[in-house]
């Protein structure tokens, strides 16, 4: 089953709140070819299934937040009511409640982007741990070195002028 144009960028889908990645009720629900209303009826319908590690309500403050980030309209004609997000296990529940081949599809498709994402957080984070260990290295080298330039520097310097010994009688 292909999957729409919206789906080719999902990673793009998903955002960070409340410290975890999160795609947005409305997101979900034009992934799965369904009115978001659908799909909010559908998940509090289920209630039990949707705990708050895989399902939440926006705060109004976090909304302002998601506002800025995703450029949704504040009036005339935005939502009347503060979005449901969905983390990873939250979208593979969702599939489960729709039940439909489509949602499926959809949420194999989202676990991946999930993975993948969790993969360059990994990656990254492997990189900035290396990046510390080279830092710390040449900080190690960069004392090291000006040791040896302040025992080297007198070298350096021109002797002195000494009186000369006359040599002969």
């Amino acid at each position: 089953m292909a999957l729409p144009k919206i789906a080719h960028d999902l990673t793009g889908m998903i955002l960070i709140l409340r410290g975890q990645r999160v795609i947005l009720d409305a997101d979900l629900a034009a992934l799965y070819e369904v009115p978001t209303k659908a799909l909010n009826q559908a998940v509090k319908r289920n209630e039990d299934r949707f705990p708050s590690e895989f399902a939440f309500q926006v705060a109004a403050k976090e909304l302002a937040i998601l506002r800025s980030q995703i450029v949704t309209s504040s009036s005339h004609g935005g939502r009347r009511f503060r979005p449901y997000v969905f983390t990873e296990h939250g979208v593979l529940m969702a599939a489960n409640v729709l039940n439909s081949p489509r949602a499926t599809a959809v949420s194999v498709a989202l676990i991946k982007a999930f993975v993948r994402l969790r993969e360059v957080l990994a990656t990254n984070q492997a990189m900035a741990k290396r990046l510390a260990d080279v830092e710390k290295t040449l900080v190690t080298h960069d004392a090291a070195l000006r040791d040896i330039y302040q025992r080297i520097k007198p070298l350096l310097l021109p002797p002195p002028d000494l009186p000369r010994k006359k040599i002969g009688f």
